[in-house]
């Protein structure tokens, strides 16, 4: 834009969205700025849009945005690994806008075979990253319990690595989108008892080498302890933000359990699985393109908030492009 404006989108309060003219942002020194294509609407966003008690709106313009992907138009004082006309996916807060300014270390570039398709870098970094927590081996059995985008890549992975993937969702959907991305066994996550047995018979009562617990509520974790085998790893991948959690450490401590929280907070470590990522993807060994399943423009992020929220048949991952 040749006035120096962006439009951004402002989260206004609980259940509220509108789209503003900003100035555009200049990048400072070791940063850059990205004309964003679109970013991806995260699980985590949704508590912003909903409200809490803790947050305090109007939120600044582009937040929670943090799935971002674009070209680089600008760089900053001191920055000599990227260029204009760079596309990169990006690690920030603020890209449900036009523009984005981030570190130039923050910044992964896309490869031209990538070229034209939607990258939103962070999510499918973190799935390498559960993926790598995980310590997944050809020859185990494992557990991932919900099948959503997140739960499909590491599907994916994990089939890839030669380890025999069990599938636990409660949509039949995401069932059948799992044995598409190489599950093995696919189960219906519908009564605690019943999928206990099923994973016991499929492992003549060892259970599971690894379990992958990637919902975010009570019920998948209880589950996720009772399916891994003695001296497994239950992998906590699911975000757990509504309150606190209850475990059964009777059961964790018998089996001697190893517990993994599979979130990471060091962004070079975000950023080197954005990288692993991009490989990935580039190398052909993961498509993550079907799982985009919803788009939708900045002017209609309540819209995607709302489908994050009640999670029509068919959707996995929202896309909002300026």
């Amino acid at each position: 834009m040749s006035d120096g404006m962006m439009r951004a989108a402002v989260v206004t309060g609980p259940g509220g969205t509108r789209v503003d003219r900003i100035a555009r942002p200049e990048p400072g020194p070791g940063a850059i700025r990205v004309r964003l294509e679109g970013c991806g609407v995260c699980g985590s966003n949704l508590p912003t849009w909903e409200g809490r008690d803790w947050f305090r709106y109007p939120m600044k313009p582009g937040t929670p945005g943090h799935e971002g992907w674009g070209v680089v138009d600008a760089v900053g004082d001191g920055v000599t690994d990227l260029r204009v006309g760079d596309r990169v996916a990006t690690l920030s807060s603020a890209a449900f806008a036009e523009y984005d300014v981030v570190e130039a270390s923050s910044a992964v570039v896309l490869p031209p075979s990538l070229a034209g398709k939607p990258f939103p870098g962070e999510p499918l970094g973190c799935a390498m990253n559960i993926f790598r927590r995980g310590d997944i081996q050809a020859g185990q059995t494992v557990a991932i319990i919900g099948i959503g985008f997140l739960g499909a890549v590491v599907t994916r992975l994990a089939a890839n690595a030669g380890a025999r993937v069990l599938a636990i969702s409660r949509r039949p959907f995401s069932l059948e989108l799992a044995r598409a991305y190489g599950a093995a066994e696919c189960i219906p996550m519908d009564d605690h008892g019943r999928i206990i047995d099923r994973v016991k018979a499929l492992t003549d009562g060892a259970f599971c080498d690894r379990v992958i617990e990637a919902v975010g509520s009570q019920w998948p974790l209880d589950l996720a302890g009772e399916l891994t085998r003695e001296r497994g790893r239950l992998v906590i991948a699911g975000y757990h933000q509504d309150g606190p959690r209850q475990v059964n450490m009777q059961l964790w401590n018998w089996r001697g359990l190893d517990v993994i929280n599979a979130h990471e907070r060091d962004p070079r470590v975000y950023v080197e699985g954005i990288r692993l990522a991009v490989d990935a993807v580039a190398s052909g060994a993961l498509d993550p393109f079907p799982l985009f399943t919803h788009q939708f423009r900045l002017e209609e992020l309540d819209r995607a908030f709302d489908a994050l929220r009640s999670r029509p048949d068919g959707f996995l991952k929202a896309l909002v492009t300026p």
